[in-house]
């Protein structure tokens, strides 16, 4: 009998704490792992993680040495005892889950690259980390026998930033979790007595920082008629260069009508989305945009750029206006909170939309990536 494929899985971002840094690519990593070992029971897996890491069940973990929590010492991990614990492992194939993998690595690769905001933002990282991933990540792109992007936007945009051909990117998009599905009237109100939220609220969700693009939707928002007596409600951790957004906020006269209520855990995220009246993702830059699709699960209208991958998240279940349009946006806004029947059409739509996207999906067409790189027909 055949011995099965054996793949090894570089799962370091995952984060084992519950805050804003354990969203995002933790999220995506955490649910493709539940998923792999359901979609693919001819393969033996085994996830390389920091210590202290949980790994689902079906996934054999190897837990590094010593704590991988900080970046320099991941990185540091990555290429120096990394290879060490592949000749341990001896997979016939390895998935690199963050961006990069092991120089030292020669066998058989797939590399996930979640965006490329390193190249977009680079002040968001300090030096030493972001000559490191525009290096490894570079390399690791050319060596993979397969890239996996998370949208047609980004697998187009590490094409053209990376030099490596679209017929070597295969796309895994992401999914939404069981758990973001409509409220009942009852949940939802005694959600908005609980949290002390108003009846109608705008709703955007996300870590602040200047890409995130804020300001827009602030200066939008303070062109609504305060008379609606319709909040303003930022979730999500402060991150670099928060002051600016405080101080517009001061500025605008918006210090009562703003709320700010920090980094919400991914499993009451559900409640904040249907309790809100819309949710606006102004966004400048995303790899997928998954906020827009589980607010749309939860039966709750969107607005979003509409650029980069954004509108492939949303597709026509909402209403796409350009980031920095101010005054589109105040629109966009308006028409929605005014239109009753309008908000119900996107509603229906959103839910509709929602339900194609599935984190079994997701593993089904990582591992698709798999035998693609090992050149196996599944």
């Amino acid at each position: 009998m055949k011995p099965p494929i054996h793949v090894a899985l570089n799962a370091h971002l995952l984060s084992g704490e519950a805050s804003y840094r354990s969203a995002g690519i933790h999220g995506y990593i955490l649910n493709t792992l539940r998923h792999l070992p359901k979609v693919s029971p001819d393969l033996r897996l085994t996830a390389l993680v920091n210590r202290g890491a949980d790994v689902p069940s079906g996934i054999q973990a190897q837990p590094s040495a010593f704590s991988t929590t900080n970046p320099i010492l991941r990185i540091l991990w990555e290429q120096l005892a990394a290879p060490f614990a592949l000749a341990r492992a001896k997979p016939d194939l390895l998935h690199g889950m963050g961006f990069s993998l092991p120089l030292a690595w020669r066998g058989p690769s797939v590399v996930t690259i979640y965006d490329m905001s390193f190249v977009r933002y680079p002040e968001r990282l300090g030096r030493s980390r972001r000559l490191y991933l525009r290096l490894a990540i570079r390399i690791s792109a050319r060596r993979a026998q397969r890239i996996i992007a998370i949208s047609e936007s980004g697998k187009a945009e590490i094409a053209a930033l990376l030099g490596v051909p679209l017929s070597q990117i295969d796309v895994a998009l992401p999914g939404v979790g069981e758990q973001f599905q409509p409220a009942t009237t009852k949940q939802v109100g005694e959600f908005r007595r609980r949290m002390g939220l108003p009846d109608r609220f705008i709703l955007y969700v996300g870590t602040l920082e200047p890409r995130k693009n804020l300001d827009t939707l602030l200066r939008a928002y303070a062109q609504l008629p305060r008379k609606q007596g319709i909040k303003l409600v930022l979730v999500g951790a402060q991150g670099w260069q928060t002051a600016p957004m405080l101080q517009l906020i001061e500025r605008l006269n918006l210090r009562d009508d703003v709320l700010l209520p920090g980094f919400v855990p991914n499993n009451e995220l559900p409640l904040w989305h249907a309790s809100a009246e819309v949710f606006a993702y102004p966004s400048v830059y995303e790899g997928f945009g998954l906020p827009l699709l589980e607010a749309m699960a939860c039966g709750t209208p969107v607005i979003a750029s509409n650029i980069t991958s954004l509108p492939e998240a949303v597709g026509d279940a909402g209403l796409l206006v350009s980031p920095l349009d101010t005054a589109a946006w105040s629109a966009a806004l308006s028409s929605l909170l005014e239109d009753h029947d309008r908000r119900a059409t996107l509603t229906a739509r959103g839910l509709a939309r929602a339900r194609g996207f599935s984190w079994e999906n997701t593993a089904r067409q990582t591992v698709a990536s798999y035998y693609h790189a090992l050149g196996i027909s599944p």
